[in-house]
């Protein structure tokens, strides 16, 4: 069950990366044939581009976490027997939902701080910038969440040394 929700959660944010993505290349492309060929003198694609780059690298940490693909130091924990091991694993991915949760409370206020803010050349507010951080850390938690639910403390990284 909380590995199908994780799934489902998790297509949903690379449809949203997707178009992020999309976006990035898309105002990339503007930004450079602004410069070198059209010269309009657009002052918009640099900071629109770093803004979605955030987005971007900051939802896809959640992509990371439901694959398990994030590094991880698994030397201590590969020396544990099976039952310390799980317990060790099970602590690590509380510890990482207390760390996420952090960063989703402290975000919204840097995100509110944000709204009363204005970004130097657009001369918008930077709230939505800024709500990437609560954005992402609550999503991060979530997933951390369901994958440790999903999971149950069995390591499914495989030992790279036997590779």
């Amino acid at each position: 069950m909380a590995g199908e929700l994780s799934e489902k959660l998790n297509r949903c944010v690379e449809i949203i990366l997707i178009a992020l993505m999309a976006a990035l290349v898309v105002n990339v492309w503007i930004g450079v044939a602004d410069r070198y060929y059209f010269h309009w003198q657009f002052n918009w694609p640099e900071p629109l581009a770093r803004y979605l780059m955030i987005w971007t690298v900051l939802l896809a940490i959640s992509s990371g976490i439901v694959r398990r693909e994030h590094i991880g130091l698994t030397i201590l924990i590969d020396r544990l027997p099976v039952s310390l091991r799980r317990t060790a694993l099970l602590l690590s991915d509380l510890l990482g939902i207390l760390l996420f949760a952090y960063l989703f409370w402290f975000g919204l206020g840097f995100a509110a701080a944000g709204l009363t803010r204005q970004a130097m050349i657009l001369g918008l507010s930077l709230g939505p910038a800024y709500s990437a951080i609560p954005a992402a850390a609550g999503l991060a938690a979530i997933q951390l969440l369901l994958v440790m639910l999903r999971d149950l403390g069995e390591q499914r990284v495989e030992d790279q040394a036997e590779l």
